[in-house]
């Protein structure tokens, strides 16, 4: 929704256990009142028309309680990256373990990390983006050989409305959470976006550059749509 349409913000509470906060969102483009829950965050929106008095709006989250709540109930939980937590990498559950080295070192299903209990989560995440910058650029040179294109900037993100984009002058941006996906979801992700060094759109023709560069691309498309959430749910 535009901005610049939103005239105004309030909010409900709905009593409980958890209490619930309600984000009134009065819209001029709004027609009817709308319910959203922003799945990666939580976040409980109610858009209405200008027009709308607060105990219609009251009246219809009330009414919609037990739908909020149940949805609210089906987002994936958060795990924060602690001493004994676990941490997805490449597809695969790491234990997050304490050792004496100096550097963070993956060691079969472990990943080792040096340093005091404050430390861990920024360090989980500093290896995270290197080894996703690492395989990122990897394959996008190895795909943008194929295509016999160059790319610009390589960039990493930590982005929840899309795991990649291509700009008009080639720049090519990722989210770093892609590492955490199997390896082959991260390599289809990269050749996606080298696929717009030829074609900037999805048409028919762009998919098949896609299917070109990975012809199995569709399996982890579906991977990404089925599992993706998963990957926001790891907080640092």
């Amino acid at each position: 929704m535009n901005s610049e349409s939103i005239v105004s913000v309030q909010h409900i509470i709905l009593p409980g256990n958890p209490k619930i906060t309600i984000i009134l969102r009065r819209s001029k483009r709004a027609k009817r009142m709308s319910l959203r829950i922003l799945r990666l965050k939580g976040i409980v929106t109610l858009s209405l028309p200008v027009s709308c008095q607060i105990r219609e709006a009251e009246k219809f989250v009330f009414e919609k309680e037990s739908w909020i709540r149940a949805h609210l109930a089906d987002l994936p939980q958060s795990a924060e990256a602690a001493f004994g937590g676990m941490v997805l990498f490449q597809g695969e559950l790491l234990t997050i373990c304490r050792w004496q080295g100096r550097q963070v070192r993956k060691t079969g299903a472990k990943l080792l990390v040096p340093g005091a209990d404050g430390m861990v989560a920024a360090r989980v995440k500093a290896f995270l983006k290197l080894q996703a910058r690492q395989r990122l650029a990897e394959a996008t040179d190895r795909y943008s050989a194929a295509l016999g294109k160059s790319y610009g900037k390589l960039t990493l993100r930590d982005t929840t409305s899309r795991w990649g984009s291509c700009s008009t002058k080639g720049n090519i941006n990722y989210s770093w959470r892609l590492i955490m996906a199997p390896a082959e979801v991260l390599n289809y992700v990269a050749a996606h976006e080298v696929a717009h060094l030829v074609q900037m759109n999805h048409s028919p023709q762009f998919w098949a550059v896609v299917e070109h560069l990975y012809p199995a691309y569709a399996t982890y498309r579906a991977w990404l749509k089925d599992h993706g959430e998963e990957l926001h749910s790891y907080q640092f």
